[in-house]
């Protein structure tokens, strides 16, 4: 017999059709990893549940669906010159993300031609952790692959990763101009060397051996983009600053633009009918901390479809309220911007959103006091996996439905 939780008293956004989301003060079944009818529910329907969720005072929302996020990151190398087991850092991650809300996560796998904790091995060792590790985590996994377009090195590895289905998502990134740049300054280079683990010159030296390869970028990035059309992987890049970088990849498919740098690549993303990524940090701060766009002016001028985590999870959560609470957007609208408009980018129709026969993945929210969200339970595949009320949860004997 499936597990059944019933979930009454709280104020859920719903989703009821295509057109339609909005509030509703309906109780909600959970059976097995499913959302069942939400109606009012009867005692006998109630008595057939094995608990029940009184959810009296609190937002009822879909789970928070995180399509970049490189935070583990941290767990794997929190100073430079360490590095810890993937199963440890792996587990604490999923705790991480479970209590901030997010119940899909896609990991950013930045895999590029620094090596070290962006190398080939801790890129194996990610990989090989997510697949050992899928039936113990509470959220769900997925692997996002950030290639460094001069990683050429790397490009046999990348097509043999999306070939074998390990890639739920992929994304061009340019960042040698950016690293070739700030290498000129001893405080930077040193810090990306501890990053590469290595000395240094190496650095240097792996530094001046990729950019000698620039001949060979178009022709991977053509190659990788191909790869990812036949396998049906959504494609992204990252930080596109002039219209022309946004044209090119969104003749290749790629029809994601991760943190548009410039105005004039937001503005072409837009018109080309792209979907637009910005980060919930951003939000949190005020704009950008490495003097890029603000991301609330985007979502005010309707111009950001995704907020994801970037590098610190709890943003997510707090990004919305924080939107609503300044009246850039409604609730529901920010909403959608963590959790359905992501599920979509990621071809996952069955997640993001509070709909009969959707994974049951669903938050439970104090926002009592203006402007703040407290976390109060999250429910991922249909588990209670997250609680700070636990006097909330009634144990009731397991009867059937027609009792």
């Amino acid at each position: 017999m499936d597990n059944k939780i019933v979930i009454y008293g709280g104020t859920s956004l719903v989703r009821d059709d295509e057109d339609s989301l909005g509030w509703s003060q309906a109780d909600i079944a959970v059976t097995g990893s499913r959302l069942g009818k939400m109606n009012t529910m009867t005692g006998a329907a109630i008595r057939g549940a094995n608990a029940a969720f009184n959810a009296d005072g609190l937002l009822v929302l879909p789970g928070i669906v995180d399509l970049h996020g490189d935070a583990f990151e941290r767990q794997i190398q929190p100073r430079p010159g360490t590095a810890f087991s993937h199963d440890i850092a792996m587990a604490d991650t999923d705790r991480q993300l479970i209590c901030n809300g997010i119940t899909t996560a896609c990991h950013g796998l930045t895999y590029s031609w620094e090596g070290g904790l962006r190398g080939r091995d801790a890129a194996l060792a990610l990989i090989d952790q997510l697949a050992l590790q899928r039936d113990t985590f509470q959220a769900d996994h997925l692997l996002h692959l950030r290639f460094e377009n001069h990683h050429l090195d790397g490009l046999q590895d990348a097509l043999d990763w999306i070939s074998q289905g390990k890639v739920d998502f992929f994304a061009f990134n340019e960042h040698m101009p950016s690293i070739a740049g700030k290498s000129a300054l001893p405080e930077k280079l040193a810090v990306y060397a501890e990053r590469a683990r290595c000395s240094v010159p190496d650095f240097l030296q792996r530094l001046h051996a990729a950019q000698s390869r620039a001949s060979e970028v178009a022709a991977a990035i053509n190659t990788l983009a191909a790869a990812c059309r036949l396998h049906d992987i959504p494609m992204a890049s990252h930080d596109d600053e002039t219209c022309l970088d946004r044209e090119r990849y969104h003749g290749l498919g790629v029809t994601i633009s991760e943190f548009p740098k410039t105005r004039e690549a937001l503005c072409t993303a837009v018109a080309l009918g792209n979907r637009v990524v910005m980060g919930a940090p951003n939000v949190l701060l005020g704009g950008s901390h490495c003097g890029g766009l603000a991301a609330a002016e985007a979502v005010r001028d309707g111009m950001c479809d995704i907020l994801s985590s970037d590098y610190y999870y709890p943003s997510m959560l707090h990004a919305a309220f924080k939107l609503a609470n300044n009246k850039v957007c409604s609730l529901p609208k920010a909403w959608s911007l963590i959790s359905e408009n992501p599920a979509i980018a990621l071809g996952l129709d069955d997640r993001g959103r509070i709909k009969e026969g959707c994974r049951a993945d669903l938050l439970l929210v104090d926002a009592s006091v203006p402007g703040t969200a407290r976390l109060i339970a999250t429910i991922a595949g249909g588990k209670l996996v997250y609680c700070t009320e636990p006097e909330r949860m009634l144990a009731l004997p397991a009867l059937s439905l027609a009792a």
